[in-house]
């Protein structure tokens, strides 16, 4: 029998959640189990970004294309009792998205203050993909040094830059492409952009 592929998606308190909305919203087209944490900064920037009120309502709205498959769990960012906290829960992979220079400082510095950095914690010492859109500009010392070491760690510093060589349209288009590009990284097939040169 075929095992279903579980991820952990933590959205933190950075500009730029539209990112890890839209990973949710992909993410659940397919037959996977996800762990989504949301931290408490970050649910006031979704409402801020996107207008939407962080909720188990609002957040089956968002998935209401989901797979018959697809399963989520949601956790409390505060709660080390959710599987994500422990090395003995089996994942395929975890995303951060966005992700602040204060979870990346926590991440690269091995200080798991909350389920988010906990579970990167675990990601990384479990020799599991860790995917860090990290989110700042211009950087100073501090974050390139801290990139440097969750990169060492074996995390990938993905930032959200957006690609113009597919001619996008929208800020839709945009994000997708930077959502494929994790999806590329985490081997799951998409079709949410064409390959360079292919078409």
């Amino acid at each position: 029998m075929e095992i279903k592929k579980r991820f952990i998606l933590s959205i933190s308190g950075a500009s730029g959640t539209i990112y890890g909305l839209s990973l949710l919203t992909e993410l659940s087209k397919h037959p996977f189990d996800l762990y989504l944490i949301i931290s408490k900064s970050a649910e006031s920037i979704i409402l801020h970004e996107n207008k939407i009120e962080v909720s188990t309502e609002n957040i089956e709205k968002l998935i209401k294309d989901k797979h018959k498959d697809f399963n989520l769990h949601i956790c409390e960012s505060d709660d080390f009792y959710n599987p994500p906290a422990s090395g003995s829960f089996r994942h395929d992979g975890m995303i951060v998205a966005p992700c602040s220079m204060k979870t990346l400082a926590e991440i690269a510095n091995g200080l798991a203050q909350n389920l988010i950095s906990r579970s990167a914690d675990v990601t990384l010492k479990e020799r599991k993909p860790l995917i860090l859109l990290t989110r700042e500009t211009p950087l100073n010392l501090v974050h390139i040094k801290n990139m440097e070491k969750a990169h060492l760690a074996g995390a990938t510093i993905m930032p959200p830059v957006p690609s113009f060589y597919n001619n996008p349209k929208t800020i839709d288009d945009i994000v997708k492409h930077t959502t494929g590009r994790v999806f590329d990284q985490l081997e799951i097939e998409h079709c949410l952009f064409d390959e360079w040169g292919i078409s």
